[in-house]
């Protein structure tokens, strides 16, 4: 399976506690980075994450987002601390005994700090449905990569079919181009009424031969197209080795044109580099 390091998913859980939404998202990078965007109180959660994501993924620059929302109709039960709304009270008393009017209000009392707290939900059971919100969110988000890799991978094989097609043509050609050629340098000896040894004549078209032959490039750029269908099959993290390919596929295409004596080779030279490109922007995106 070839994977997209671009993909977007969300999640949503609601539960007594209240509600949780997760966001992840990743755009195309060299290394695997992981951001992010945690209430406090999840924190804790980060290590965790960030290890999930690396055991899932190689490569790609991920933003992951937690908003939460707590329920406050889920709160039942408030917590007096007695002792201390004790001590208040008595610390009042204290003061109204030696003179001072403290007027003392109970409600006063109980906005003293710590006198009064709502019960805290269970964030041992909010973690564990947030975490499971999250690997939901994982799956899904996987799942994108998935299908958007599918896709580049269908459009890099209609490239390399591009490619076939261009080397086939440039192969069919090269007999006739080189028959041209032949043609074009006898006609212009007899135009310049030059007498040109026979044998000397078959020794120079052989050596032009030899520096416009691109059997050898379109071998090579056969054996990559093969290579690179090879690796897609494969599947897994290959976006390095598929780059590398580009820069071999770039290599042998600009030798086809240094090369071209023809309009023909040279459209051919174009359009492979015009191909090569655009393997090699959306490869950018492979993990």
């Amino acid at each position: 399976m070839i994977y997209s390091m671009t993909a977007f998913a969300r999640v949503e859980t609601k539960k007594d506690w209240g509600s949780a939404v997760w966001e992840i998202r990743s755009v195309n990078q060299r290394f695997l980075e992981t951001y992010f965007r945690l209430p406090e109180q999840f924190r804790s959660l980060e290590p965790v994450l960030r290890e999930r994501f690396r055991k899932k993924l190689a490569r790609g620059k991920v933003e992951c987002a937690l908003r939460f929302t707590a329920n406050d109709a889920a709160v039942t039960k408030l917590s007096l601390n007695e002792a201390l709304a004790k001590q208040v009270l008595h610390a009042a008393d204290w003061v109204q005994a030696h003179g001072q009017s403290t007027g003392v209000n109970p409600l006063d009392v109980l906005r003293w700090p710590g006198v009064i707290a709502a019960e805290e939900a269970d964030m041992d059971t909010i973690h564990t449905d947030v975490m499971a919100a999250f690997d939901q969110a994982l799956t899904d988000f996987i799942s994108a990569r998935a299908t958007e890799g599918e896709a580049l991978k269908d459009m890099i094989i209609q490239r390399l079919d591009a490619i076939e097609v261009e080397a086939e043509k440039v192969t069919a050609r090269m007999p006739e181009i080189m028959q041209w050629q032949r043609d074009k340098v006898q006609t212009r000896f007899e135009e310049a009424k030059v007498e040109l040894d026979a044998g000397r004549f078959e020794q120079e078209m052989i050596m032009l031969a030899q520096k416009v032959d691109v059997a050898e490039e379109l071998d090579r750029l056969n054996t990559h197209v093969k290579e690179t269908r090879n690796i897609l099959k494969k599947g897994g993290a290959v976006g390095r080795r598929l780059d590398f390919m580009m820069q071999e596929f770039n290599r042998e295409s600009n030798t086809l044109g240094s090369k071209s004596i023809s309009t023909d080779i040279t459209q051919s030279a174009v359009e492979l580099k015009v191909l090569i490109e655009q393997m090699r922007e959306q490869i950018q995106n492979i993990e």
